[in-house]
C-alpha cells in the first residue's frame, strides 16, 4: 500500500461524471494514495473498445475494477438512458460492497469517494468505518438549486399543476435560492418540469441530495472566484465543502507520469480534426458539441446544420453515433457540397485539445459543466443551448453573470446563423472573448501554488483522509 492509504472512487456511470472523477483520482495518486477506480461492466467494455485492450491495465498502485450493472454487452457506441443510469446507481450497493470486501483482503480501503448521485458508496463507507466523500462534478450553483428542489415541492410550486404551465409563463417565476443570483424556475433543471409527484427522476434528485448531507465532505469541481457567493451560502448547510477545480487544470500541472496517460473517453477520439484545425486562421472556427447524453430531433439537426452553413463560417461539429432521435444523423449531399471547404464533422474528439487550438473562436455547447469549465479555461466564449440536468443554470450564469455566453432561444437556422456571426465577428463576441480570457486567468490563479483550489486539495487530504487515519 502507498503511504497515504487506499482510496476507492465510484463515479456515476456516464461520460461527464467519469472524466472529472478520473482527474481527481490522478491528483490523489500523485499525492501518494493507492487508487481503485470503479466502472460498471458496460462502461468497462466500452473503454476497452474505444481505447484498446490494455487501456485499463492500470499500474501497481492505480487499478480499475468493474461491477455488474445488469446491462447487455457494449456492442455499440451509445449512452445508456437516464432512467437506466438511475436504476444502476440505486441498485449497485451489493456489488460495491462485495468489491470493497474483496479489496480489503489485500489492501484495506481507507477512504471512499463517490459521485453525488451514487450515495450507495457512502453507505458502504459508513459500514466499514472510513470517510465517505461526495463529489459534485457539476457547478456549485446547480448543487444549491438541486438542494432547493425539495423546498419547491413543499411550497407546492412543483410538480407542475398541468402541462399548460410549460408554456403559459409559469416557468418564468422568480425563485429565491440562497447564494444564487437572478434565478427563474425554468433555470433550475428540466427535471422539475413534471406534473407527476412520483416522477422517478425528480424523486431521485431529492433522495440523493438528502443522502449527500451525511457525507464526510463534499468536493466540487469549481474554484472560489467563479462561484464565491453560492459556495459561501452552501458552507453552513452542508458537510465541509472543498472547491477543487478546475480539476483538469490541476492535473495538467502534474509532471508527466504513466497514470495521466490513462484515458476516460467512452468513444474513440478522432484526432484528425486537429490537423484540419491547423489549416484554419486563429479564432475562425465555431466548435459544436452537445456532449455525451443529449439527443437532437431530425428537425433540430437540420436547423442547426443550415444555420452553421448559412453563417459562412468554419465549423467543427461532433455528431455522436447515438446523438439523433430515430437514428437520423444523415445530412444531404447538397449540404456536404455546400460546406465542403468550411465544415468538418466527426464522431468524437479530444475536446481539451480542440478548445486549446488557436483556430477555435467559439463553442456551441449544451452547457454541461465539463464543457463549460474546459471552455472557460481556454478563454473561449460560448453559444449556449441547454437541454437537461444542470445545463440551464450553467447557461444562466454563463450569459448573465460571467458574461461569456449567449443563449440560443430556439434552434432555428436564422438565429443560429446570426449568433455564430456575432460570436466570431461581432462586438458582443469580442466582449465575451475578453471576459473569457479574464476568467481563464482567474482559473489559472486558483490552481497555482498559492491558489485556492491548490490549497483546498491539500487541506482536504489533511482534514478528511489523513486525520481519520491518525484518529
Amino acid at each position: 500500500m502507498m503511504v497515504g492509504g487506499h482510496i476507492v472512487l465510484v463515479p456515476f456511470p456516464a461520460q461527464g461524471h467519469i472524466t472529472p472523477m478520473l482527474k481527481l483520482a490522478f491528483l490523489l495518486h500523485h499525492k501518494g494514495f493507492q487508487i481503485t477506480f470503479v466502472h460498471t461492466d458496460y462502461n468497462y467494455k466500452r473503454l476497452l473498445k474505444s481505447k484498446g485492450p490494455h487501456a485499463l491495465d492500470g499500474l501497481p498502485t492505480f487499478n480499475f475494477r468493474a461491477v455488474p450493472d445488469g446491462t447487455a454487452d457494449a456492442d455499440d457506441d451509445s449512452t445508456q438512458s437516464i432512467l437506466s443510469l438511475i436504476q444502476i446507481s440505486t441498485n449497485c450497493m451489493d456489488p460495491i460492497r462485495d468489491l470493497v470486501k474483496d479489496l480489503n483482503l489485500s489492501s484495506p480501503v481507507t477512504c471512499m469517494i463517490f459521485d453525488a448521485t451514487m450515495s450507495s458508496g457512502l453507505q458502504v463507507a459508513q459500514e466499514i468505518g472510513v470517510p465517505g466523500v461526495s463529489v459534485r462534478t457539476a457547478s456549485a450553483c446547480s448543487f444549491m438549486c438541486y438542494k432547493h428542489v425539495q423546498n419547491l415541492v413543499q411550497q407546492g410550486i412543483i410538480p407542475l399543476k398541468d402541462e399548460s404551465d410549460l408554456t403559459n409563463g409559469y416557468l418564468d417565476m422568480p425563485i429565491e435560492i440562497p447564494g444564487v443570483i437572478n434565478i427563474r424556475l425554468r433555470d433550475i433543471t428540466v427535471m422539475i418540469r413534471t406534473t407527476n409527484p412520483d416522477d422517478p427522476v425528480l424523486n431521485f434528485v431529492i433522495s440523493e441530495l438528502n443522502k449527500v448531507t451525511k457525507a464526510s465532505a463534499i468536493i466540487v469541481n469549481t474554484f472560489d472566484a467563479l462561484e464565491h457567493t453560492v459556495l459561501k451560502a452552501l458552507s453552513p448547510i452542508c458537510p465541509p465543502i472543498y472547491p477543487i477545480g478546475p480539476l483538469h487544470l490541476l492535473v495538467d500541472q502534474i509532471e508527466p507520469e504513466s497514470a495521466k496517460s490513462i484515458g476516460s473517453s467512452l468513444w474513440k477520439e478522432e484526432t484528425e480534426c486537429l490537423q484540419w484545425l491547423n489549416s484554419k486562421e486563429d479564432n475562425s472556427v465555431i466548435y459544436v458539441n452537445f456532449g455525451s447524453v443529449i439527443m437532437l430531433s431530425p428537425k433540430q439537426l437540420q436547423e442547426l446544420a443550415w444555420g452553421l452553413a448559412n453563417s459562412g463560417k468554419n465549423f467543427l461539429w461532433i455528431i455522436r453515433p447515438d446523438m439523433m432521435v430515430g437514428n437520423s444523423a444523415i445530412l444531404s449531399s447538397e449540404y456536404s457540397e455546400e460546406t465542403r471547404e468550411r465544415g468538418l464533422i466527426a464522431k468524437w474528439c479530444p475536446q481539451e485539445k480542440v478548445l486549446n487550438h488557436p483556430s477555435i473562436g467559439g463553442f456551441l455547447t449544451h452547457c454541461g459543466w465539463n464543457s463549460m469549465m474546459e471552455s472557460l479555461c481556454c478563454g473561449v466564449p460560448l453559444l449556449c443551448s441547454p437541454h437537461f440536468a444542470d445545463q440551464h443554470i450553467n447557461c444562466r450564469y454563463a450569459c448573465d453573470e460571467w458574461g461569456i455566453g449567449m443563449e440560443i432561444d430556439q434552434m432555428k437556422r436564422d438565429e443560429v446563423e446570426n449568433l455564430v456571426r456575432e460570436l466570431l465577428d461581432g462586438e458582443k463576441g469580442e466582449e465575451m472573448r475578453r471576459k473569457s480570457v479574464a476568467w481563464k486567468k482567474l482559473a489559472e490563479d486558483a490552481i497555482g501554488k498559492d491558489g485556492s483550489s491548490y490549497l483546498n486539495l491539500d487541506k482536504f487530504i489533511e482534514d478528511v483522509i489523513l486525520s481519520n487515519r491518525k484518529s
